[in-house]
């Protein structure tokens, strides 16, 4: 159940996308106020399933008077956001060193997005920032610039593994908070460990290639004749190596060295799932096959191990839209989970410097 919203910290959440940051600021009292995107497929499910306005703008090019506004009156001020990590990725990093500096990281538009997140903290100064990315992005130069664009700010930053904080899946994220205020840490989370079954175990069963009539999400991609003969000889925990030679791709048989022991996987009941990406409901993209069922986990079952509610809506006609559009959605967004634990730490911060009656 959601927590009752109190009006202490007032938030703009900052490359918004679906909202999973929005919603688990809000699960945790704060008041989203405004969530920007440069996507407009992020308009219904910020309005929808949170209080916030949402506002299509490219966070390079944004008015600091329009973030500046919402603050106006604030007990607290709290400016989060996740910038697009795909140039800190490990994908991109990899096809840097294969391709060249053209094909990785070379301070392309989303490098630079960082940066433009740390001159609006500079020119609005709100009493909070928090930030979260991928891990790579602490080795970057441009991490260094945005801790600079920090001064006069007590700040704490650190890699969380995010079963640590109650989210069903073995994903690294890195979370940084700031405060105006006075010392902040980000504690050494232990909440308990949260299965896949404990998450997905009671929707109802789908064949590849089904949909639940009650749900458009929950949806399951086809697929091919080898692929259902290869997932119905995959184990929970398993690898391509389970199978019979002849099912084996011929990638899997050459004495490369490359084996790709992360792709055509079944996940565990009784375990966190794998990190949650865009193509979570190809079997052949990672670890995604069901546990139990001879299918890929449906889009809903992606959302939810995000930390998404069962009802969250993504987008106004679910039925219609493609796989690769809602997987985009889904895999991009930020763990409601995270946000969820960083709003309880700004309050429990809050209470320790702010007085309730002081304002912004």
């Amino acid at each position: 159940m959601r927590k009752t919203e109190h009006p202490q910290i007032i938030a703009v959440d900052l490359f918004c996308g679906v909202g999973g940051l929005t919603y688990g600021l809000q699960s945790a009292g704060v008041s989203v106020r405004l969530g920007v995107d440069i996507d407009p497929d992020c308009a219904h499910p910020i309005e929808k399933n949170s209080k916030a306005v949402f506002l299509q703008a490219d966070v390079a090019s944004l008015d600091p008077n329009i973030v500046a506004g919402v603050f106006e009156g604030a007990k607290v001020s709290l400016l989060a956001g996740c910038a697009p990590c795909q140039p800190f990725s490990t994908y991109s990093r990899a096809a840097k060193q294969k391709h060249g500096d053209a094909a990785g990281d070379n301070r392309s538009k989303d490098w630079r997005l960082v940066e433009h997140f740390g001159n609006l903290i500079e020119q609005v100064q709100p009493d909070l920032v928090t930030m979260e990315n991928v891990p790579p992005l602490a080795q970057q130069p441009i991490f260094d610039l945005f801790l600079k664009k920090l001064k006069g700010y007590w700040v704490d930053w650190r890699v969380v593994e995010c079963q640590t904080i109650g989210l069903p899946q073995t994903r690294k994220r890195l979370v940084l908070v700031a405060s105006r205020l006075g010392p902040i840490n980000i504690p050494e989370f232990e909440k308990p460990l949260r299965t896949v079954q404990s998450v997905i175990g009671d929707l109802p069963e789908l064949t590849a290639g089904g949909q639940d009539p009650k749900d458009p999400l929950h949806r399951a991609s086809k697929l091919s004749s080898v692929n259902l003969k290869r997932i119905r000889h995959s184990v929970p925990g398993g690898t391509w190596r389970d199978w019979p030679e002849a099912l084996r791709s011929s990638c899997h048989l050459k004495e490369t060295g490359a084996t790709y022991p992360s792709v055509y996987g079944r996940m565990r009941w009784d375990a966190p799932a794998p990190t949650i990406t865009t193509q979570c409901f190809g079997y052949g993209n990672g670890r995604f096959g069901h546990p139990q069922q001879d299918r890929a986990i449906s889009l809903r079952e992606a959302s939810m191990l995000q930390g998404f509610p069962k009802g969250y809506s993504f987008l106004p006609d679910e039925k219609s839209a493609s796989f690769d559009k809602l997987g985009r959605l889904i895999g991009n967004a930020v763990p409601v989970k995270l946000g969820e634990v960083i709003g309880e730490l700004f309050f429990e911060h809050v209470a320790k410097y702010r007085s309730p009656d002081t304002k912004h």
